[in-house]
């Protein structure tokens, strides 16, 4: 019975998350548009429902009855699992952030996570390693010569960044001696506990990770509009075509910025000042910070050249996370 009982838990929890990831990567969209409108001096989306509130529903009903053009050159097996290969593996990383700590409301005790690994961090970078491969996938069973450079771009990339970003995330674990994500979290206590003080040399490896992982720009060379039509997913119509930015610009994104969030800066570790769902709001209100300085980021640099990307990957943020290793040995040794 018990066992019935955590498998009907993780059932309902996992619905939950998975529908809510749905409707707020919707309404990130919306954010992004404001922001970029705003940011280029234009008021963004003004008519669908009160000042564009209800433009993501619209946005999601013309993607979903689009009509789904498959050219007759594609690898039609890896064509289709292309944008499944993007989708899944990025929403799967839900099930081993922690979005708080748990809290009681009426006495019943809630845990606003799916589960608690000890390999949580192991198994996040797993899923986001393989849902980047939907986008090189993508360009090779397209059969065209755009996507095919987009996809190749996005495997250069990918093999510069993955390996920097493991590599940063090596210091905040030392420092916690824990892959566990909660482990992680209750190991920076107060402001000055937060590692982001004692980690900034693997805050800002990560921070260029996340952008190229996530193929935001100034690391959007895979797609590349002005270049490559829409780069690996030129090809794509309808609902898979809407999977990819779904997963590598809105899921990817925040739930990478979450990441970052409980490395860096404690998690939901914050004043009780909104009751019980303190640490809830605490945790949103640090990945919202994140999630803007990105779209800052996106709608202000222009883009990269491949080869600069792979210079920077290689030449500049490998060594800067080789050295925090080396730095992180050394305070642990003298701090303890």
């Amino acid at each position: 019975m018990e066992l019935v009982g955590l498998l009907i838990s993780l059932t309902v929890k996992s619905v939950i998350f998975i529908v809510g990831m749905f409707l707020l990567s919707a309404y990130l969209t919306l954010i992004e548009r404001k922001f970029a409108g705003h940011v280029q001096q234009r008021p963004g989306p003004l008519h669908v429902g009160y000042h564009g509130l209800l433009q993501p529903i619209a946005d999601a009903l013309k993607v979903l009855t689009k009509e789904d053009l498959v050219p007759s050159s594609v690898d039609k097996v890896l064509f289709y699992l292309a944008s499944l290969l993007a989708f899944v593996p990025a929403i799967m990383i839900l099930a081993v952030v922690p979005f708080g700590n748990e809290f009681e409301i009426f006495g019943i005790k809630i845990a606003p996570y799916i589960t608690d690994l000890n390999i949580g961090l192991i198994l996040a970078l797993a899923f986001g390693s393989i849902s980047i491969y939907g986008v090189i996938f993508a360009g090779w069973a397209s059969n065209s010569k755009y996507p095919m450079i987009g996809g190749l771009r996005k495997a250069a990339v990918l093999i510069g960044y993955e390996v920097a970003l493991g590599f940063a995330m090596v210091g905040p674990i030392m420092l916690a001696g824990s892959f566990s994500l909660k482990e992680i979290v209750n190991a920076q206590e107060g402001f000055f506990g937060a590692f982001i003080w004692y980690q900034p040399i693997a805050f800002i490896v990560i921070l260029f990770a996340i952008l190229a992982e996530t193929g935001r720009t100034p690391f959007d060379v895979q797609e590349a509009e002005a270049e490559l039509v829409s780069g690996y997913n030129t090809e794509y119509s309808g609902m898979k075509f809407g999977l990819f930015p779904l997963a590598e610009w809105y899921i990817g994104t925040f739930l990478l910025s979450a990441i970052a969030v409980i490395l860096f800066f404690g998690g939901w570790r914050g004043p009780e000042i909104f009751g019980p769902f303190s640490g809830f709001i605490w945790f949103f209100l640090k990945i919202a910070m994140m999630f803007m300085f990105f779209l800052w980021v996106h709608w202000t640099l222009p883009r990269y050249r491949v080869d600069q990307i792979t210079e920077i990957a290689w030449k500049v943020m490998l060594p800067l996370s080789l050295l925090n290793i080396f730095i992180t040995a050394i305070e642990i040794m003298i701090i303890g």
